[in-house]
């Protein structure tokens, strides 16, 4: 045990793992680009089908539905599909993390504003706000805390599921797994697996602080009593 972690902190430790177009560095780069860049499109998608709706009332049935299918899909099945349609390269690995990044966001961003209670609402329109109105100043600040804990569910899960992208020839993180295993390097294979790991605890966190940010102090303060009286 001993042994391999002082031959796990050598590996660290070796200067050209942090060097050249295979370096720690712009693997990481490549895994938080790509990553990102799924989440985003996710966003520009499923956000607003799924605030719509929630605002509507209607399509719910169709959206849970939907986005439960999607959760069901098995990462390397749909990595798989994706070369056969696109090749191999950063296409399919972009496709299939979009793909997985689309069901927590819509589900939240549809819940988030289906939970607003209905009386908030209707008093606002009592106000003599319109839809729009009510659906920005009012269902979309209350929907906030679910739809961050969407994006950062997607996220952590991209990170995580960026890994399979070197199966399709797109260098991440991943790459160093899968030439660990292709030689037999159990210490390459645990560097790049604690190499991930730590990404996608970084993630967590950073997303975390970001959810309890954009979370309005009044919320806050309801979910600390309602805990406090649990």
């Amino acid at each position: 045990m001993w042994h391999f972690l002082g031959e796990l902190a050598s590996w660290y430790a070796t200067g050209s793992h942090w060097h050249g177009s295979s370096g720690v560095p712009v693997l990481l780069w490549a895994t938080v680009k790509i990553a990102a860049e799924s989440v985003l499109i996710a966003l520009a998608v499923a956000l607003p089908v799924g605030v719509g709706l929630g605002h509507s009332g209607r399509g719910g049935f169709l959206a849970i539905n939907v986005t439960n299918v999607g959760r069901a899909l098995p990462a390397i099945a749909v990595l798989v599909i994706g070369v056969q349609v696109l090749g191999i390269g950063e296409p399919p690995a972009l496709a299939t993390l979009v793909v997985l990044s689309l069901p927590p966001v819509l589900t939240n961003a549809y819940i988030g504003v289906r939970q607003v209670d209905p009386e908030v609402t209707d008093a606002a329109r009592g106000m003599g706000m319109t839809g729009w109105q009510v659906l920005r100043r009012v269902e979309l600040p209350t929907a906030l805390p679910l739809i961050a804990a969407g994006v950062r569910t997607a996220a952590v899960q991209a990170v995580a599921t960026v890994t399979l992208a070197a199966y399709v020839s797109y260098s991440c993180l991943g790459s160093l797994i899968l030439e660990g295993i292709s030689v037999g390097d159990h210490v390459e294979i645990v560097a790049g697996s604690l190499l991930v790991v730590a990404l996608a605890l970084l993630t967590e966190l950073a997303l975390a602080w970001l959810q309890r940010a954009v979370t309005p102090a009044g919320i806050r303060v309801a979910s600390r009593l309602t805990w406090s009286e649990a």
